[in-house]
């Protein structure tokens, strides 16, 4: 099938970080489009606002007559129920439902294709890489897992049929097997979703398999330290390594200037020195690493390099400052794997030495929960103090044993306290506070704002 032979697409989930990016590009290529999702959001009401029709309750009647007067594709999040009244009307009706994954594949086809992989890093990465390519003025195409700061979107819409596809590619159920790469790279390869995939092995057994599926003569940018683990003799793709002060391409003279990382890029040909990066943390000038490779890979100059990304501004909820002040430091991330807590708070720790931090952590999934507590105890302890949150269970239904108190437990920390969401500000109230992270991929960015607005009465802060 041609993604080009639909002239609209009904979207199932359409408020999906994932789901709404592909929503947007069907909307820049002139189609109609429409989806259903269980609540309104801030996203879904931007959707709302570029021309898309959505609503919010189940119900057959609610689907737009286009959608069964064209040649409409369905697109389903796997979030969705199997009882879900619209999607079986759909079905019963001679409509076929294709996932998010699917889609993004049959897209991708389209393009050159360059795809992003790994457990974490790779929301930073591929929005690095796509407002590189975009600053020096290539013409991409970027279906983002995040909202980028300098597009306030997770699209960039691209302007011609030969413009390059950088994409998301979600190791989540397998999903990023539906791609065929002409450029990969992989940011990590940690264990994860073993509610999925059972083991680490299996897990590793599938980015391998991603690998695999790189176009003949590709190329796949690999981090060091994973690279001997995933990759194989195969001579009909380069590979290159990466890494901080380790790989082929690496970063070396790291240092932290008035809160920014500032770090030379050097590999076989070229080096760039003092690159200053606006987001930061070490992991973010690893995966800085990977983009600026990219993008020399692309035909970017060294120049045009480095100046894009000076100018990139990052995701929401990736190291977003909130507030900061010579009073307090506010930032929110959306790290949910113990690796990705461990490296956001060392990151923490180098730019603000000496003052308290306080981590508020809402963890993700009680699966995740239950087999990552003592990752979770280890990494939450380089805070000074930790507020545990209750579990936000997303798809799953609850375990039994399984909350928050098993990581409590394992803290190996003087001061940590639980609360549930509610009691929050309440217990912050008697506290005083330095540097305050809010980490978590549930719904904890629901704390965000009324959190800035007492930390901004409290600290006369803005």
């Amino acid at each position: 099938m041609n993604i080009r032979d639909y002239d609209s697409a009904y979207f199932i989930g359409i408020g999906g970080i994932g789901m709404s990016a592909l929503a947007r590009w069907f909307k820049a290529n002139g189609c109609f489009v429409a989806g259903y999702d269980r609540t309104p959001t801030v996203l879904t009401e931007k959707l709302e606002q570029e021309g898309m029709s959505i609503h919010y309750e189940d119900a057959v009647d609610r689907i737009p007559d286009e959608v069964f007067h064209s040649r409409c594709l369905l697109v389903v999040t796997p979030a969705i129920p199997k009882t879900h009244k619209e999607l079986n009307y759909l079905k019963n009706n001679g409509f076929k439902p294709y996932k998010r994954s699917q889609v993004l594949g049959m897209i991708s086809e389209n393009f050159k294709t360059v795809a992003v992989a790994g457990t974490h890093g790779k929301t930073t990465t591929s929005s690095m890489i796509a407002h590189m390519l975009k600053h020096a003025g290539v013409d991409v195409a970027a279906f983002l897992g995040g909202i980028a700061t300098n597009y306030n979107s997770n699209f960039i819409a691209n302007e011609s049929a030969d413009s390059i596809a950088v994409v998301e590619a979600d190791e989540f159920d397998r999903s990023f097997l539906t791609l065929h790469p002409d450029v990969a790279v992989v940011t990590s390869a940690d264990a994860d979703h073993l509610d999925i995939y059972g083991d680490a092995s299996s897990l590793r057994e599938s980015f391998r398999a991603f690998i695999g599926q790189i176009k003949r003569s590709g190329k796949l940018f690999v981090a060091e330290q994973i690279a001997s683990d995933l990759t194989d003799n195969d001579n009909s793709k380069t590979t290159k390594t990466y890494g901080l002060n380790r790989g082929q391409l690496f970063a070396s003279n790291i240092t932290i200037e008035d809160g920014f990382f500032v770090f030379d890029y050097c590999d076989e040909q070229y080096n760039i020195e003092r690159i200053s990066l606006g987001v930061p943390g070490f992991h973010n000038v690893e995966n800085a690493i990977a983009a600026i490779a990219v993008s020399l890979d692309l035909g970017l100059t060294p120049e045009q390099a480095k100046d894009g990304m000076e100018s990139y501004q990052g995701v929401k909820r990736r190291f977003e400052y909130i507030l900061r002040s010579d009073k307090v430091i506010f930032i929110d991330d959306y790290a949910h794997h113990p690796t990705e807590i461990e490296s956001f708070l060392r990151s923490l720790k180098a730019l603000y030495p000496g003052k308290k931090i306080t981590a508020i952590f809402q963890p993700h999934l009680f699966t995740r929960t239950r087999d990552f507590a003592d990752g979770f105890a280890q990494s939450l302890s380089l805070a000074d103090e930790v507020i545990l949150l209750d579990i936000y269970p997303a798809r799953e239904e609850p375990l039994e044993g399984v909350t928050s108190t098993i990581i409590y437990d394992k803290l190996v920390i003087n001061t940590k306290m639980l609360t549930n969401k509610e009691g929050l500000l309440d217990l912050l109230a008697s506290r005083e506070l330095d540097v305050v992270a809010t980490i978590g991929a549930g719904d904890i960015d629901q704390l965000v704002e009324p959190l800035k607005e007492e930390l901004e009465r409290r600290y006369h802060a803005d």
